[in-house]
């Protein structure tokens, strides 16, 4: 990657989607991967359930079942499938307290996508609304002990139908916003493009809620049904959950946990 665009010389940078999280991962940073439409939001709720959660790249097809399989777990199925058969789903409201101690294999296009990309860094957080300044204290606690940048990357969208050699990445405002909202939280060398990011979300949280269900995300899920999703999703620092990747699932940050853990 050239260097001009790696943000070297900066504590804290920004990066977008699936490429920015392989690059990002190719520099040994701490990552926090944020997907708040939603994710990173789905595994803060399912979390806060005490669920368990393995991450696993798109598409859910046999190979992912078949890992599911292998754990001896549920694989979480989309939203309009969830409706038929009464399955977990992304919707972080389909999480309840009987889901203690249960265990879940959870595939997304945009969020799974950027962990698989990215799993092998020195840690791996996800970030949301919901965590944004509880997630920021995490980082700087490793950022701490380990002495690296910190990258944030925005999952986005993907636009539908894309043709041969054509960008398939939509830059979705929800992950910009929440980006923002974590670096709000950071301390460090800002690089410009996190600068921004901060300065977007400054500017615009007096708006956040209305932002976030009228932007072309909210509205899909809005004109599907999931209204509630979009409301849950839009909290801005309501959850001390902090999911780190540790091996192949998630668990619960802790600052006394070993890096080893992670």
């Amino acid at each position: 990657m050239n260097t001009f665009f790696d943000q070297s010389s900066y504590e804290i940078k920004l990066e977008w989607g699936i490429r920015g999280a392989r690059e990002a991962a190719k520099r040994e940073e701490i990552l926090i991967i944020v997907d708040v439409l939603s994710f990173s939001s789905t595994v803060i709720a399912a979390m806060e359930k005490q669920a368990v959660i393995y991450p696993f790249p798109p598409p859910i097809n046999e190979k992912a079942k078949k890992y599911a399989d292998q754990l001896g777990a549920d694989l979480v199925v989309g939203r309009a499938e969830a409706i038929q058969t009464g399955k977990h789903s992304l919707s972080p409201n389909s999480f309840t307290a009987d889901d203690r101690g249960k265990s879940y294999v959870l595939c997304s296009l945009n969020g799974a996508a950027c962990v698989d990309a990215a799993k092998k860094v020195p840690a791996l957080l996800l970030g949301s609304l919901r965590n944004a300044q509880a997630v920021a204290e995490a980082a700087l606690e490793m950022k701490k002990r380990i002495g690296k940048p910190i990258t944030i990357i925005t999952c986005g969208e993907r636009w539908e139908s894309a043709v041969t050699e054509e960008n398939e990445l939509r830059p979705a405002i929800e992950d910009y916003l929440g980006a923002g909202a974590i670096i709000s939280s950071l301390d460090g060398s800002l690089s410009p493009e996190a600068f921004v990011c901060k300065q977007a979300f400054q500017g615009t949280q007096h708006e956040l809620s209305h932002l976030i269900r009228k932007c072309g995300s909210g509205r899909e899920l809005t004109d599907r049904g999931f209204t509630e999703d979009v409301d849950y999703c839009l909290q801005l620092n309501v959850s001390s959950i902090v999911p780190v990747l540790s091996e192949n699932k998630f668990i619960s940050f802790e600052p006394s946990y070993p890096l080893t853990l992670f």
